[in-house]
Parts: structure tokens; sequence; C-alpha cells
């Protein structure tokens, strides 16, 4: 038998060396991997979410949400123009400003398209990317903020920047709280949420008061300011012109001021409460002692000089009480100068003027109070001060005084952050009063707020009465500074006016201004009547015993239908029971412009349901 001549041993040894080579080389690879350094795996780093801004009972005002930047590899791109014709209509944008873009990029390996897309746009994007086959494309998520109730309280929220910090308001000042600084190495630490003093239910009936108010008088600027006499908690932060928070950088810079915080004016005959509150309390008069007035205040001083300062009447022989009802200038200059400057001065400090309130805000201002050593310190200083004149206040500053007055005494320190939340809910921080030293006596503050009282019932502040709850006011309408031609203008006007309610046990201390309205400006006749809308929109808000309140049974059980998150297809879906919340989706759309009026749920809609859905359209919605 002859043997296969296919297994030669040259051919045997041919493939004996290459089966050794192949094996030594698995050999070694497998070695070299069993010997190398473990490698660590990496986790994926997770983004931190934001913590919300929400009101006293929860409603969302300033939630975490999500946008994009979208870019490309121009060398990636096989056809610009297809890639234009498709993107444009959904980026908002023209072709040939997208294809300028790739043209310019084209030596570059990465070309931002465009910045801050919402998530709608980023989907109907993906969607082209996937159903086209686009390859170089790239999308960078970066963290981003929707305001669910637009202008609301503005002011007192602030705005976050598209690097993630905050420019104004709580936004801004509680930076570290809401997103804090990440260790490096560390786990991603959540940020906290933080509950605000104010209702936005009542936010909202306030504003709508204060903006017809602006409307009336024509005003250039108003505050509105409501807060809790005992816990000095605010419940109403009201600063107009308001900047809508979605669309802040289109904002003017007045609508982003924050006046009751950042303004300093002189409050005119407001000011008179607190002059005579600390005569009585230094003992310098009595609640019984009289004084003349003719209509005017004059003095000549020995080593020369001469002051004049005018009254609105001649009131004759009056009281302290007397002085405030009528709000007279000339009663309250005789006060002013029994009392020794340096306890008077002193006593302004200890009321918290001069000196800022530390309520959790940036950029407050401490307002300004004279002394003897300023260079326009003078002999008409000490008198005029106590009209509300030569001295500078804000308006945060009146209301913690007044807490003074409402508080027996004992002033307690504003704040708006109600409570302090983690990401599970836990409370971390829960606001608690803090008192200030006392400033005044019982019977000082008892009697100052009875004066209050008759100037509601017969005085000056007649306009702000209620009917059935007590309320105690001061109005005050002082000229504004012209800083143009110095001293005081003839045309611009504050108007101002303080209440408390009820006088019996104060729970409320509201305080509106009004700067440089139109026509009347006199605080009596514009001011006093909306603080009697307010106070009762804040009564009936806050459920208060009241006179003729209404009772009504009801069995304790509320029923809400369940609700999902609002959608748009070709043609307007019926909103009608939708609640705010279900509504955020549709503000991250570009391609629709939603106004939301109220709170609650939607009662009505404009266009009607069935309406095709065009590009700019206009959607009003309003809710109870």
């Amino acid at each position: 038998m002859e043997m296969n001549t296919f297994f030669k041993k040259e051919r045997l040894w041919v493939a004996g060396i290459c089966v050794t080579l192949f094996m030594g080389l698995i050999i070694f690879q497998y070695g070299k991997i069993a010997f190398s350094p473990e490698r660590k795996i990496i986790p994926r780093q997770s983004i931190p979410e934001r913590g919300s801004i929400v009101d006293r009972n929860g409603k969302p005002l300033a939630v975490q949400t999500n946008f994009y930047h979208f870019g490309l590899t121009p060398s990636a791109v096989k056809n610009p123009e297809n890639l234009c014709n498709d993107f444009a209509p959904v980026l908002e944008m023209d072709e040939s400003e997208i294809l300028q873009k790739i043209k310019d990029a084209s030596n570059s390996p990465f070309v931002y398209i465009k910045k801050k897309i919402n998530q709608s746009t980023y989907d109907e994007l993906v969607q082209i990317i996937n159903e086209k086959g686009y390859s170089g494309l790239r999308f960078d998520r970066i963290p981003g903020r929707v305001y669910p109730e637009n202008a609301l309280a503005s002011q007192l929220i602030g705005y976050m920047g598209d690097d993630g910090n905050g420019l104004a308001g709580i936004e801004y000042s509680q930076q570290n709280i809401l997103s804090p600084v990440q260790k490096p190495g560390a786990t991603a630490a959540n940020g906290n949420n933080i509950y605000l003093t104010i209702d936005a239910n009542l936010q909202y009936k306030l504003e709508k008061i204060a903006q017809q108010t602006m409307n009336t008088t024509q005003a250039a600027s108003m505050m509105l300011i409501a807060a809790e006499a005992k816990t000095g908690e605010i419940i109403s932060y009201i600063s107009l012109p308001s900047a809508n928070l979605n669309e802040y950088g289109k904002a003017s810079n007045e609508a982003k001021i924050d006046r009751p915080a950042m303004t300093a004016y002189e409050p005119g005959s407001v000011f008179k409460i607190f002059t005579v509150a600390q005569a009585l309390d230094s003992g310098a008069i009595t609640q019984n002692e009289t004084f003349v007035c003719d209509g005017v205040y004059e003095k000549t001083f020995a080593a020369g000089g001469h002051i004049r300062i005018t009254c609105l009447g001649h009131h004759g022989k009056i009281t302290a009480r007397g002085a405030l009802q009528y709000s007279c200038n000339d009663v309250l200059a005789q006060i002013a100068e029994k009392i020794d400057t340096d306890v008077f001065l002193s006593r302004l400090h200890l009321m918290g003027f001069g000196t800022r309130t530390g309520i959790e805000l940036p950029g407050e201002t401490s307002g300004s109070v004279k002394s003897p050593n300023d260079k326009l310190w003078s002999g008409r200083s000490k008198p005029t001060m106590a009209i509300g004149q030569e001295i500078s206040v804000s308006a945060l500053q009146m209301i913690q005084a007044a807490t003074g007055i409402a508080n027996a005494g004992i002033p307690v320190k504003l704040s708006v952050i109600s409570k302090i939340t983690d990401n599970e809910g836990n409370t971390v921080y829960e606001h608690k009063p803090v008192f200030n030293n006392r400033t005044f006596s019982k019977e000082t503050a008892d009697y100052v707020l009875s004066c209050m009282e008759t100037t509601a019932e017969a005085g000056t502040g007649t306009r702000a009465q209620l009917g059935d709850i007590s309320i105690g006011v001061k109005t005050g309408t002082a000229q504004m500074a012209d800083h143009v031609h110095g001293g005081y203008s003839t045309t611009d006007f504050l108007s101002n006016c303080l209440a408390i309610f009820p006088i019996e046990e104060p729970e409320i201390i509201l305080y509106i201004v009004i700067e440089k309205a139109k026509g009347e400006t006199y605080a009596g006749r514009i001011v006093a009547p909306v603080i009697a809308e307010a106070a009762d929109t804040i009564i009936d808000h806050l459920g208060l015993s009241r006179g003729n309140a209404a009772s009504l049974a009801h069995s304790g059980r509320v029923s809400i239908k369940n609700s999902a998150p609002a959608t748009l297809g070709a043609t307007l879906p019926d909103f009608t029971g939708m609640s705010k919340r279900d509504l955020i989706p549709l503000l991250n759309r570009e391609d629709i412009n939603i106004h939301i009026n109220g709170t609650g749920w939607v009662i009505s809609q404009e266009p009607p349901a069935g309406t095709p859905i065009t590009k700019g359209m206009e959607i009003e919605l309003t809710l109870e």
C-alpha cells in the first residue's frame, strides 16, 4: 500500500510551527491581561438636579427642566443643503443661516447650530435624524428652568442664567441651597427645595388689584407687601412693573428691579406714627398733651437761619392723636423739637431704619438716617425727618418697624422662606419667628394702633375702612427728589399707606406704595381705597372672621379628577379642567404663545377646542 504523500514531513513541521506560534501568542496575550493592573470602572456621572422653588402650599414657581445645545461635525455632513432644508423649520432658523454656519466651520471639528433648544424641539430633531439617517450630529443636555407662573412674584423668585447660576431674587441668594457646590469624586448632590412664604393664589389676586391700580393711576411703579404680624412671614410680595421669567432676557431694566428691597425713598407722612411712638415712649410728650396748629411751623435760630414747614390746614388745639388723624405737619414738628436729638436718632436706629432687615434677598438697601455730623444736617433736619422727609427707607423697613406696633412693642424679623426640604421631601429647615429688641412699651404700641384706627374712621384714611372688621391706617404723600435740577420735584410724588388689621388682635400688616401717579396723587384718595380692596381680598382668602361673612356647610370631601399633561396635535384640545401643572409642557414650545391667567384649573380657552394649530398662534387660558 502506498502512503499518502500529503502528509510529508516538511509540511507537518511547518504546520506544527504555526500552531505553536499561535498558541504562544494566545498565552502571551492572556498573561499580559492577567498580570496588568486592574482597571477601575468609572460610573457615569449623573447630573445633579437643582431644587425647586414653590409657594407655601407647594405650588411650583420655578422647576427644573432640560434644554439642549445642538451642533454637528461639518465634515461628517454629506449633504448640508438637505440637512438645512429638514432642520430649518424645526429650529425656526433660515436655511441660509444654518448653511453659513456649517461653511464657516468647515475646517473645525465641531460647531453649535443653535443653543438652548427646548424638549419638544429636541424630540422633533431626533425623529428627523432617525428617519433620514443623519450622522455627525450632537446634543448637549444642559439644566434649565421653567417658571410656570410667568411674571408672578418675579422679583422675589428671581432668575437662573444659562450657566446654572441664579442671577436675581431667591434664585441668586439661595444658589448654594438650590444647587450645592459639587465635591470632586463625591456622589452628585441634588439641590434642596425652597418653600416661599407667599401664597401664590393670594399673590395672583393682589397682583390683579395692583396692576389695575397702575393702569388707573398711570403710575410709573408700585409696591404691595402683606406680612403676618406675629411671624414676620410675607404672604404677598409685589413689585410692578414685573418681568416674565420665561422671557427674562426681553424684560426692561425697570421690570427687573426688586423695589421693596432695593429702593430707598422718603416715605412722607406715614412715618409720623414712628415719631409719635418714640416721643411717647421716651416721655417727651404724653397722650393728653395738647399742641396748637396755626398752619405753619416756624423757628428762627440764635446763630441765624430760619425754618418754615407748612401744614395742609389750621387744626387748632389737638393732641398727638389728632396730629396723626389729620396728618398735621405743624404739630409733628413741635413734637420732634421736644425729643432730644440723640434719643430721636437712636430710637430710629432701634426701629431698624438705616439698617438692612436681613431678609433672604440680595441687594437690600439700608436706607439712610442723617446725623448731626453729616454735612447736610441743619436745624431743619430733625423736624423734617419727623414728618418723613430728609430720611430714606425701604418698604421692607417700614413693614418690619410696623411689626413693633402690631406686636405690643416687639418687632419680628421678616422672612420670605417658609421651609426647605431635600429632594426626598424631608424638612431640613422650618422658619420660626425671630423677635428683635423691644422698640416701644405695650402701652405706646396700643395707643399708636388706636390712633391709626381713628385715622381710618375719621381722618385722612377713611377710604380704607372695611366696615365689618377694624383696621388702622396712616397715609402719606411725599414729593420725590428731582435728580436733574436738585431739590424736590413739583410733578413727581410718592403716595403710600400702611395698614394693620384687625385692631383687636393684629394679624396682617399691609403696605402699598405708588410712585409717580398721574393726576391725583394724594394718598388718602388713591392708595387708601386700594388698601381697602386688598385687605378685603386678604381677609376673604385667609378666612379671617368678619361681621357679614357667609357661612357654608361642606362635607369636607373634595373630588379632583385625574389628569395628564397637556399635549398638542394638529388641532387644539379641550383644556377645560386641566390644572396649571398639566399645562407646564406647553410653556416649552416656541411655535405657539401660551398666556395663562389665574391659578387652579382651566375654565375657558381662546381659541376654542378643535381650532387648527398654526405657527405663532396665541392661546389664552383662564384658570380659577
